[in-house]
């Protein structure tokens, strides 16, 4: 075989080769295909395997059979009482109709950022007609419902199907949230003042009645003790007036003795007396007996 044939039969393979594996593609588990030619799709394939094209002028393009994830940046949404929520959300989509998703974004990436503006949208729209009251109570659920179905039905003009849609967080944004605390501390400080200036009122009122209650009790029993002294005080004189009369003798000399007690036990007293005097009476009977 000459050098010319083998060098012709070189070219033939290698030609061979090049339109053997540009007629050739395999389309993976996960993945749906798209048979383009010049550049318009021609034909479907969602079967996994090794198909065949016609090589230069037909090519491929794969899209992902798979549930995907969609996660925005958080957006500001204002509710409807002009309430302000910085409201983070995930979505959950499939590509399902690949010709439609082809011929509409084309690009998974170009469909993320579509789906993104759809999400954003259908979120400041139900959220705008409700209140903040509403979205932290039982109709929540209702209001995910209503979301999700917004969505699912604004999706399907790309080709993809909107598995779900969830409102992961919504928080009030920073400087609300630093107006509230402000707000809410001036309103403590406030309660706390008011609370403390009853408390003294109070403690205000409750001294005055004790001291009122504490000066009549004083008083009533200074008035049931004057009492008591001038029965006591009555009392005794009737003894001393009833002693007199059996034995007035005895009462002069028992009183006699009483001043003696009193008048001499005074330490350093010092009386001035004539021995004569009626005070010494009885003390110097004693004496002389």
């Amino acid at each position: 075989m000459s050098e010319k044939v083998k060098y012709y039969l070189l070219i033939s393979l290698a030609v061979l080769v090049v339109l053997g594996a540009s007629s050739f593609y395999v389309v993976p588990q996960i993945s749906q295909a798209i048979v383009l030619q010049f550049g318009e799709p021609v034909r479907l394939v969602k079967e996994p395997g090794l198909k065949i094209k016609i090589p230069f002028i037909q090519n491929v393009v794969f899209y992902d059979n798979r549930l995907l994830d969609l996660d925005p940046p958080a957006q500001e949404v204002v509710l409807n009482d002009k309430k302000r929520l910085d409201v983070d959300s995930f979505t959950r989509f499939r590509i399902v109709e690949p010709l439609k998703f082809y011929q509409t974004v084309r690009t998974e990436e170009q469909a993320r950022s579509k789906l993104k503006e759809i999400v954003n949208s259908s979120v400041r729209k139900i959220l705008g007609r409700i209140t903040l009251t509403e979205l932290l109570s039982e109709k929540r659920t209702k209001i995910m419902a209503d979301i999700s179905e917004a969505v699912k039905a604004d999706a399907t003009q790309i080709g993809v199907n909107v598995a779900d849609v969830r409102i992961r967080r919504a928080d009030l944004p920073i400087e609300v949230l630093q107006a509230i605390n402000t707000r809410m501390k001036a309103e403590r400080e406030r309660d706390a003042k008011k609370f403390r200036g009853e408390g003294q009122e109070q403690a205000q009122q409750i001294r005055a009645q004790a001291e009122k209650e504490s000066t009549i009790i004083l008083a009533e029993a200074e008035k049931k003790a004057q009492i008591t002294r001038g029965e006591g005080d009555r009392q005794a004189i009737e003894i001393w007036n009833q002693a007199a009369s059996i034995d007035p003798r005895f009462y002069a000399f028992y009183r006699s003795l009483e001043a003696y007690k009193k008048s001499l036990g005074q330490g350093d007293t010092s009386m001035v007396l004539s021995p004569n005097a009626e005070f010494f009476d009885y003390f110097a009977k004693s004496l002389n007996n």
